[in-house]
C-alpha cells in the first residue's frame, strides 16, 4: 500500500507499551507492502520539492484508494504548504498530518458504553464482509469489559446466520434473541428489545440480513427492522453500525452511501486490513462519508478487531 512507502528499516529496541501499536503493524503488513514503489525515491536526500515530486505523489495517493476528490483537495493544500518547507521530511510529516486530518474527531473508548441502558447497535452490511463475524468480536469485547450483552439473530434469511450467532453467543456469555429460519426480522428485533429491558441488559447487537432471498428490497427490511425497536425504545437504535470489507475499494463508499440513505448510518467498521486492502480506503471512506470509523480488523483473532485511532493508524502504516 502506498504509505508503506515511508517504511524506514527498524533498527531500533521497541519501547515499552508499543504493544499495540506493533500488533497494528503486523496486521498491516500486507497492506503496507502491496505497492512495490518505494516512495522514499520521493524523499531523497538533497531532492527537490516541484511539480515533478507532487505528480509522483499525487498518483501513489491516488492508486492507494485513496479518490480523486480528496487526493485533489489533499494535494492542493501540500502544495501550499510546500512553499514553506525546505526538506523533503518536513514534507513527508506534512502529508502525514494532512492524511489523520482527513479523519472525523474519533469516537470515546467502547469502555464508556452505554451511554443509556441498553444502548442498541444495529449492525449492518452486504454479505461477505465479515459482519456476523465482526458482531461476535464485539459481542466478547463488551462482555469481557463487565457489560451484559444481548444479541438479536435478526438476518433470519442467510442459512446458517443463526447458527454462527449461537457459537458467537456462547463464546462470549452472551444471550441471544432467535427465530426459525425465514422469521419476520423486525420481530426478531422487537422481541430482543424487550428481552433486554426485562433483563437488564448493558448492549444489545442486532445483525441484520446483506441481501434476501426474496423479492423483498433489502433497505425496506431494514428501515421495518428499525421501526420496530423504536416501538420499545424511541430514540433507538443509538447506533447504526456498518461492516465495509476494506479489499473492496472503492466499492465500499457505494455500499456506504446506499445503507446510509435507509438508516443513516453513525459509525464504520472496517474489515480484512490484513488482507490486500489499500490503506488509503480507510481514510476515503471516513472522509466521503464524514463518519467515524469505530473499529479495524486487523486479523482473525477475537482481538484483532481494534478501536480505530487515526494517529495510530497512520503511524502503522508510515514506520
Amino acid at each position: 500500500m502506498v504509505f508503506n512507502l515511508f517504511k524506514k528499516k527498524d533498527t531500533e529496541k521497541k519501547e515499552p507499551g508499543t504493544g499495540i501499536l506493533t500488533k497494528l503493524k503486523n496486521g498491516l503488513s500486507k497492506t503496507r507492502q502491496l505497492l512495490t514503489t518505494d516512495i522514499n525515491k520521493l524523499f531523497v536526500s538533497g531532492k527537490a520539492i516541484d511539480d515533478t515530486l507532487f505528480e509522483e505523489l499525487e498518483e501513489l495517493l491516488i492508486t492507494s484508494d485513496l479518490g480523486m476528490d480528496a487526493t485533489m483537495e489533499m494535494m492542493r493544500r501540500i502544495r501550499k504548504k510546500a512553499k514553506k518547507l525546505s526538506t523533503a521530511d518536513e514534507l513527508k510529516q506534512v502529508l502525514k498530518d494532512e492524511l489523520i486530518a482527513l479523519f472525523p474527531v474519533s469516537l470515546e473508548s467502547s469502555e464508556t458504553l452505554p451511554l443509556k441502558k441498553p444502548h442498541v447497535i444495529m449492525v449492518v452490511g452486504v454479505n461477505g464482509t465479515g459482519k456476523t463475524t465482526t458482531l461476535g468480536k464485539l459481542a466478547m469485547k463488551f462482555t469481557s469489559e463487565g457489560k451484559k450483552v444481548l444479541i438479536a439473530a435478526a438476518d433470519t434469511f442467510r442459512a446458517a446466520a443463526v447458527e454462527q450467532l449461537e457459537i458467537w453467543a456462547d463464546r462470549a456469555n452472551a444471550g441471544i434473541v432467535k427465530h426459525k429460519e425465514g422469521a419476520d426480522p423486525a420481530a426478531v428485533a422487537y422481541d430482543c428489545m424487550e428481552a433486554a429491558i426485562a433483563r437488564g441488559i448493558d448492549i444489545v447487537l442486532i445483525d441484520t440480513a446483506g441481501r434476501l432471498h426474496t423479492q423483498k428490497n433489502l433497505m425496506e427490511e431494514l428501515k421495518k427492522i428499525k421501526r420496530s425497536i423504536q416501538k420499545k425504545i424511541a430514540d433507538a437504535p443509538h447506533d447504526v453500525l456498518m461492516i465495509l470489507d476494506a479489499t473492496t475499494g472503492q466499492n465500499a463508499i457505494s455500499q456506504a452511501k446506499l445503507f446510509n440513505e435507509a438508516v443513516e448510518i453513525t459509525q464504520i467498521a472496517l474489515t480484512k486490513l490484513d488482507g490486500t486492502a489499500k490503506g488509503g480506503i480507510v481514510a476515503a471512506v471516513s472522509g466521503n462519508m464524514k463518519l467515524p470509523i469505530r473499529y479495524i480488523g486487523v486479523g482473525e483473532k477475537i482481538d484483532d478487531l481494534q478501536d480505530f485511532n487515526p494517529t495510530l493508524f497512520i503511524n502503522a502504516l508510515f514506520d
